[in-house]
């Protein structure tokens, strides 16, 4: 055999076997297909300050909006077949193994909630990069991390308590590492090896790095997570950031505070609006500040403008998530697109134009979703009247 054809003939068998990893990490995974957030059910907390470690009980705030039994109920009937539910691991990993083991029980509690109403339920492990000890970097920055061992213990114990045949585990939310970073693929593959050993026949989701973005898939391929099967890769779907993060005050660039009145599709506005908005909502800030916010807005927008994104701008940031898929042999049906959303301070008509753009390209493609979020800035429902919102019912395709 001449070396060309030797090399067809190795990359035909490399192929194949990456194929045959797809297929099997794949195999006997939970279907899951319309799905939401259910934050903040297990998140938003009472850390006690620094130099304390711990929470007060209870560790989670008692004015959240937490998912009844009739929401539940209404989630299912309005089409959502699954609810991913992130947990913030800081209170579990900070209490003695009393309140730990009762905060595990609330945990499962609260699963067998969900199934009770024909919901499957993705557990996923949220770290909160707000607080001043628990944090990402601390327990998931690499395995070296001080707080990983915790981690990793709390993540196999979780694994043990869920039903198999209704839940899957996510033990790791928006890795912090860079795209192809070897520390966050050390992490996935102890993590997942945690869970497999503790659950043998749970459906596990697995991240690539640099929080999950869709760039994020490059780091690994289903051949490197088939010895954990069932395993379902996700990523995440914010892009573009300019609209569905227009108004947050977390974000670290401060631009985004102030900008507002970005519209979607681009060609839905005006560079003028938008930047008369803007000004508006900068003008509380210290001159030097505000005029370099100002400036830098001014810079985005001309381009958010020039570009004009639309629907062809999701198509193909998708697309290229459906090719890795089709690269390795996977079926889009078994590629979680886990988190996607816009705030509430974008136009209400954008917003639904752009989360029915986004649902209906990850469907084109064949990918089940999971929409952010249920309560909260970007949620589904309103907390006090506890009534879905009609424009978000219906540009998620539910009835």
């Amino acid at each position: 055999m001449d070396l060309i054809t030797r090399r067809a003939a190795l990359g035909g068998a490399f192929a194949s076997l990456g194929a045959c990893a797809a297929r099997a990490s794949a195999q006997n995974a939970l279907r899951l297909r319309r799905g939401v957030n259910a934050f903040p059910w297990f998140q938003l907390t009472n850390e006690y300050p620094a130099p304390r470690k711990d929470y007060d009980w209870p560790p989670f705030q008692q004015t959240r909006p937490v998912p009844t039994s009739r929401d539940l109920a209404n989630l299912r009937a309005v089409g959502f077949d699954f609810l991913r539910v992130p947990v913030d691991p800081g209170p579990f990993l900070a209490a003695t193994p009393r309140v730990r083991a009762a905060l595990l029980d609330d945990l499962t509690k609260a699963v067998a909630l969900c199934v009770a109403h024909d919901l499957n339920v993705v557990v996923n492990v949220q770290a909160n990069a707000g607080t001043h000890y628990w944090t990402p970097a601390r327990m998931t920055g690499s395995t070296e991390a001080p707080e990983f061992p915790a981690y990793l213990g709390l993540v196999g114990e979780i694994a043990r308590r869920l039903p198999a045949a209704r839940a899957a585990l996510e033990p790791i939310n928006e890795p912090i590492g860079a795209c192809g970073s070897p520390a966050t693929k050390q992490v996935r593959t102890a993590l997942l090896a945690r869970a497999r050993n503790a659950a043998p026949s749970l459906t596990l989701i697995a991240s690539g790095g640099c929080g999950s973005l869709i760039q994020g898939l490059v780091d690994f391929g289903p051949a490197d997570i088939a010895a954990f099967a069932p395993v379902i890769p996700t990523f995440h779907f914010y892009e573009p950031y300019l609209f569905t993060h227009q108004g947050a005050s977390w974000m670290g660039e401060r631009l985004y505070h102030t900008l507002s009145g970005v519209p979607w599709p681009g060609a839905a506005g005006s560079y003028d609006a938008t930047m008369r908005e803007t000004r508006e909502r900068a003008a509380k800030l210290d001159p030097d500040e505000r005029d370099a916010v100002l400036a830098e807005t001014d810079k985005v927008m001309r381009v958010y403008f020039d570009a004009a994104p639309a629907r062809p701008f999701i198509d193909g940031y998708l697309a290229t998530a459906a090719a890795w898929a089709k690269r390795h042999g996977l079926a889009t049906s078994q590629v979680l697109l886990g988190e996607f959303g816009a705030l509430k301070t974008a136009r209400a008509p954008d917003r639904a134009r752009y989360i029915r753009d986004v649902r209906e390209s990850a469907e084109g493609y064949g990918f089940p979703w999971a929409f952010w979020c249920l309560f909260d800035s970007m949620g589904l429902m309103d907390e006090r009247a506890r009534a879905l919102d009609p424009d978000m019912v219906a540009a998620l395709g539910l009835r």
